[in-house]
């Protein structure tokens, strides 16, 4: 991970220099570790620029809740594109690209409650950098085009199953799972969310490996 900070770090500099706000999109399959690179680069930027100058807003955060999931018939679905709020996340990347000087809510997703938590996140109009991840930036079918036209970045990691899938099993095990049911969700859910991420890696600026 710390190669990768630092290859990321090295594009987003200088973009700094362009903009007074600068939104950069971490992308990959479920377990590539985007949700970890995004808050260290927040960090790191908040060290060099100030305190609370960059921020990780994570897409986690407009999962639908568990009950709208039930009503649905998706709860078994959970993390595919159409369990989340795609359109809700667009407008809220949206208005932390207005620079308008107002201060942003955004939510954030617990892996204790697995539920989102609204009004989370803090965006203050003096955040420099804003960090967002997660699996369906790239995702050209609406909802979720309207995403990549307001990313200065996009930067997909690319990551092979045998580095991924046993930090997806130890997830599914956090969530109280047995280890048979753990691998049944990650090989008919994760997996299939992975190889629609796959689909879309061509729309990145830029991609990087992580072994």
């Amino acid at each position: 991970m710390p190669a990768l900070l630092d290859s990321v770090h090295d594009l987003v500099a200088p973009l700094l220099c362009q903009r007074a706000r600068v939104v950069v999109g971490l992308v990959g399959p479920p377990g590539a570790g985007k949700s970890t690179l995004a808050e260290a680069l927040a960090a790191r930027f908040s060290q060099e620029l100030g305190p609370r100058a960059a921020v990780a807003v994570p897409m986690d955060g407009f999962h639908l809740s568990n009950v709208e999931l039930d009503r649905l018939g998706l709860a078994d679905r959970k993390g595919a594109p159409e369990t989340f709020d795609g359109a809700g996340y667009v407008h809220l990347l949206r208005r932390l690209r207005s620079e308008t000087g107002e201060l942003v809510y955004a939510p954030a997703y617990s892996r204790v409650l697995h539920e989102s938590i609204g009004g989370a996140i803090p965006v203050g109009p003096r955040v420099r950098l804003v960090v967002t991840e997660g699996n369906y930036l790239l995702v050209p079918d609406q909802p979720w085009a309207g995403v990549r036209a307001l990313l200065d970045l996009a930067v997909y990691l690319d990551v092979p199953d045998g580095a991924r899938i046993p930090g997806l099993l130890r997830r599914q095990r956090s969530r109280g799972l047995d280890e048979e049911a753990a691998r049944d969700w990650v090989e008919r859910s994760d997996q299939a969310n992975a190889r629609l991420v796959g689909t879309t890696r061509q729309y990145a600026d830029v991609v990087l490996h992580r072994g």
